[in-house]
């Protein structure tokens, strides 16, 4: 008898030990961190899942509201730790800019006629996720607006299940054509030559989307000076490029994750996520895709060689037929940034664009960046060897990692340096 309780822990322990651990690359730090990080992220999806089946909720309305509830958990420790928040002279005001809830970070009052930075945030989350009052995007936001003297507008634009494109887009459109109107930018005494748009993962989508619909609109008087992406998601079309590939099975964004999270945006029935995966949904057959379309996301010709490795070039001859008409979404360049013609990129302010190499997304932001400079416009891309998707964010104890900190530290470098 005494035997069955050792035997419990060791096949309990190898239970454990088999769910958290996922094999990382060398290159990635602190990998056991990144597994409990991933773990509870996949414990959490796997109770949304059940809820759902269980008709209780939607999956991935249970899924938000268990990643919120890891982020308040995380802000209050934080808060303990260090004696009441961070940033404490920050003023954080929840208003509405036409109608549009966001979150206002006003830096401590500087000298009379001093006029400040202003920035306009869109938080990351598949379109389905995350809020600028989680508690890393809450951090990033008070630090930004305290170390740089900037107003940070953060926009909760609405999420999926309850939208889908292109209510997100429009949201952050509205509040940021009202941003830059002058009044408001007097108001909260900004500079209107040192505004910018920022935003990661999805967010990075949305802050390049109305980039270039700000950037072309004649009737715009100020416009966004600078747009800083953060591993931005960028185009539907291809699922197959080198790094969807290579980091297919990275946390924290598995590539069939990221695929769901278009699937769920453009408004397309989920069971046809083996056809996105394969490629099928681009084939030769969907005649609206255009050979000018594809070269825009031809990572053959606008990733370095040391990227494409000896991956292949994945176009289906026949596959899925005429989504493109019953998915206008999918080649719509206010969903797929990547799809903008040259005339528009060259309109567009000059760039920051971060990516990490252990990132399904590394590809879009390499070839936005390509694109980008190819039309004209300053790119400055920092690039993590050791990066990882969503790293950005893992800035505060207990979820701190190394990464994390240095590449928010380059962000706010080029920030300082160029808005």
């Amino acid at each position: 008898m005494r035997l069955l309780p050792v035997v419990l822990t060791v096949v309990l322990s190898v239970a454990v030990a088999y769910y958290f651990y996922v094999p990382l690359p060398d290159a990635i730090q602190e990998p056991w961190k990144l597994m409990m990080v991933d773990a509870g992220f996949r414990a959490a999806l796997y109770l949304a899942s059940l809820k759902d089946w269980l008709g209780l909720n939607h999956y991935m309305k249970s899924f938000r509201q268990s990643t919120e509830g890891v982020e308040d958990m995380m802000k209050g420790l934080l808060s303990s730790e260090s004696g009441g928040g961070v940033m404490p002279g920050v003023k954080v005001s929840d208003i509405t800019f036409a109608g549009i809830p966001v979150r206002l970070y006003e830096p401590p009052a500087g000298g009379e006629g001093h006029l400040r930075r202003g920035l306009m945030y869109f938080h990351g989350g598949g379109w389905a996720l995350g809020s600028a009052k989680m508690g890393s995007y809450d951090t990033i936001s008070r630090i930004v607006s305290d170390e740089l003297n900037t107003v940070v507008v953060s926009v909760e634009y609405r999420l999926y299940p309850e939208v889908h494109f292109p209510v997100p887009y429009l949201d952050c459109l509205t509040a940021a054509k009202y941003f830059l109107s002058h009044d408001v930018l007097a108001k909260y005494a900004i500079d209107p030559e040192r505004v910018g748009v920022s935003g990661d993962s999805a967010g990075g989508n949305l802050a390049a989307a109305v980039t270039q619909e700000i950037s072309t609109d004649d009737t715009m008087t100020v416009k966004f000076s600078v747009q800083a992406l953060v591993y931005p998601v960028l185009q539907a079309l291809d699922f197959n490029t080198p790094s969807y590939l290579q980091n297919k099975e990275i946390p924290i964004l598995y590539r069939p994750m990221m695929i769901r999270f278009w699937l769920q945006y453009l408004g397309v029935d989920l069971s046809l996520q083996p056809q996105f995966l394969a490629n099928n949904h681009s084939s030769l057959h969907q005649t609206t895709i255009t050979p000018e379309l594809r070269a825009r996301v031809d990572w053959t010709v606008l990733l370095p060689q040391k990227y494409k490795k000896n991956y292949k070039l994945l176009v289906v001859e026949k596959g899925l037929q005429g989504l493109g008409k019953e998915v206008p979404g999918l080649l719509d360049m206010r969903a797929s940034p990547l799809l903008a013609g040259p005339e528009v990129l060259g309109k567009c302010p000059r760039a920051y664009i971060l990516t990490c190499e252990y990132d399904v997304l590394r590809d879009d932001g390499l070839m936005y960046a390509q694109r980008l400079q190819d039309a004209g416009v300053t790119v400055t891309n920092d690039h993590y060897d050791d990066g990882f998707h969503g790293c950005f964010s893992l800035i505060t104890w207990p979820l701190e990692f190394d990464v994390g900190k240095r590449a928010l530290r380059g962000y706010l470098n080029w920030l300082q340096n160029n808005l």
